[in-house]
């Protein structure tokens, strides 16, 4: 036993060396970055670029995490679905469906955007369709689309798009954490006397929650940073806070500025992470 404890204290260091990889990705390009963004932000008017940010952008910064927030929200109605089906019913199937879910993916981000401005546009079957089926006034009513049955340049084009995009991030997490439950302990809850539904919100439910958070970071923080779908589906009442600093980064009299409005989109954005991590309570992720 002596020895045995003996030979522990001489490998202390293992785990040390296990974590040093991640340590060093992290420093390399998370804490070196954001210490040079911080220390880039204070050039010019120092802590007065960060006035500036909040005072002029403070609508931008809540429109950019109000929509981040609502595709996160749609991507999870959308895709929990989708995973629950794929990997409880898909059967022989499974890798037909999955390999249908990551199929966008061959097809490059921008020429994604750009087809949905194609299907998006006035003169699009998607406005036609909404004029044929004389569903302008119901929808626009809600906000959905303009009076004209105009989509483009509104909120829901840029959300619906950032869904479209980001959906396999939600789907394939989820997918994995469901496809890791034990079926017997599905199988016991009638034997139990709990019906479908009992089962699934006191079993399943619970134990894709590490999929439903990893899903839930996949989606939420690339869409916050998105400028993309903004920029080609939306319009100046759209703008998100990351297209802002791409149209002005490249002059030097702004990179202060726009510095600090990056280094407040990233602070908010793990702020945010954190407190959701510490909300639902899980540290293992799938």
């Amino acid at each position: 036993m002596a020895a045995n404890d003996e030979g522990k204290r001489a490998l202390w260091y293992v785990p040390w060396l296990l974590l040093a990889p991640g340590v060093l990705w992290l420093a390399i390009f998370f804490v070196i970055p954001m210490v040079t963004l911080f220390r880039r932000s204070l050039r010019g008017e120092g802590v007065g670029n960060y006035g500036w940010v909040f005072s002029r952008n403070s609508e931008v910064l809540l429109r950019t995490f109000g929509y981040a927030l609502a595709a996160t929200v749609i991507a999870i109605v959308v895709g929990y679905p989708l995973a629950y089906f794929i990997a409880i019913r898909g059967g022989r199937y499974k890798n037909v469906l999955l390999a249908l879910v990551v199929l966008p993916f061959f097809t490059t981000y921008l020429i994604r955007t750009l087809s949905w401005k194609i299907l998006l546009f006035g003169g699009g079957p998607i406005v036609g369709l909404i004029k044929r089926l004389h569903l302008v006034g119901l929808l626009s009513a809600v906000g959905l689309v303009g009076s004209d049955g105009e989509i483009l340049g509104r909120a829901p084009a840029v959300i619906g798009a950032l869904v479209y995009n980001f959906l396999p991030f939600m789907v394939l997490p989820i997918y994995v954490s469901l496809e890791k439950i034990d079926r017997r302990l599905l199988e016991a809850g009638p034997d139990l006397y709990a019906d479908a539904r009992r089962t699934f919100r006191k079993v399943t439910l619970p134990l894709s929650l590490p999929g439903v958070f990893a899903g839930s970071l996949l989606t939420f923080i690339p869409a916050s940073g998105d400028f993309i779908n903004s920029e080609l589906l939306g319009s100046d009442r759209t703008r998100m806070i990351a297209q802002l600093v791409s149209e002005t980064f490249s002059k030097p009299a702004q990179q202060p500025r726009d510095s600090a409005i990056s280094f407040v989109l990233m602070s908010l954005i793990l702020v945010g992470v954190l407190l959701y991590a510490r909300l639902l309570g899980t540290e293992d992720l799938m």
